[in-house]
């Protein structure tokens, strides 16, 4: 059989012996866009609606459980999870949230690197809806133009509220600041712990999972060795 490849920028997945079912395809985090899979209608109802309608289908569900909702620290839990969904954990699914950012003259001529680590997030396994918390560390260098600190975090945060793998995260936030920083040379690093790993299947807490993407410069192996020391280093 002709091996066949799966090529995202640097992700390379050999697919050649692959053969899943609908339960194992989750596990194996094979993403089929970098763009994260929307129904045409997404936006049709209000985030009102939405609350309303999560708000009922979660009630089936605890009721389905087999739970009392008349016990008074159960029955607000229905409209809690549902705003909770909309207003806040899946936030990042609906475009009006994206971050607004402004660009600025690198006035200071600086060239080299910038480098903001330690950046925390938390997001959601769309395998299995539980969550995935890690760090993302994000580099890098001008091509005259800068944006504010705090809008690097702000951009981790839209793309992490959503239902997610950690790939397609990686490649959103690398693709979404090569874009608004107007430059090729942005790596990003990701170190995250899987929920979905720790808390059910094979119950394994002492494991994370580290993504990368290396644009540009940082495709370059002295370039990408200065980022991974800072990024590493204490």
């Amino acid at each position: 059989m002709k091996q066949k490849e799966i090529l995202l920028n640097s992700l390379l997945i050999d697919t050649e012996n692959f053969h899943f079912t609908d339960d194992e395809i989750g596990d194996n985090h094979i993403a089929t866009s970098i763009e994260t899979p929307m129904r045409s209608d997404a936006f049709d109802l209000s985030d009102a609606d939405k609350i309303k309608k999560i708000e009922g289908h979660f009630k089936e569900i605890m009721l389905t459980l087999g739970l009392d909702l008349t016990d008074d620290s159960l029955k607000g839990t229905p409209k809690r999870v549902a705003k909770m969904y909309v207003e806040e954990i899946f936030s990042g699914l609906n475009p009006k949230n994206e971050p607004q950012v402004a660009l600025f003259e690198n006035k200071f001529g600086y060239n080299e690197m910038l480098i903001e680590k330690n950046i925390s997030f938390y997001s959601n396994c769309e395998h299995h809806f539980v969550p995935i918390v890690g760090k993302t560390h994000i580099a890098y260098i001008s091509s005259g133009k800068v944006i504010g600190l705090s809008k690097l975090n702000r951009i981790v945060q839209y793309y992490a509220k959503r239902p997610q793998v950690q790939e397609r995260l990686t490649m959103q936030i690398a693709k979404h600041l090569q874009k608004v920083l107007e430059t090729e040379h942005v790596a990003i690093y990701i170190d995250a712990k899987h929920l979905c790993v720790s808390s059910r299947g094979v119950k394994d807490d002492a494991t994370s999972t580290i993504t990368s993407f290396y644009g540009g410069k940082f495709q370059e192996e002295a370039t990408k060795k200065e980022f991974l020391g800072s990024i590493q280093s204490i």
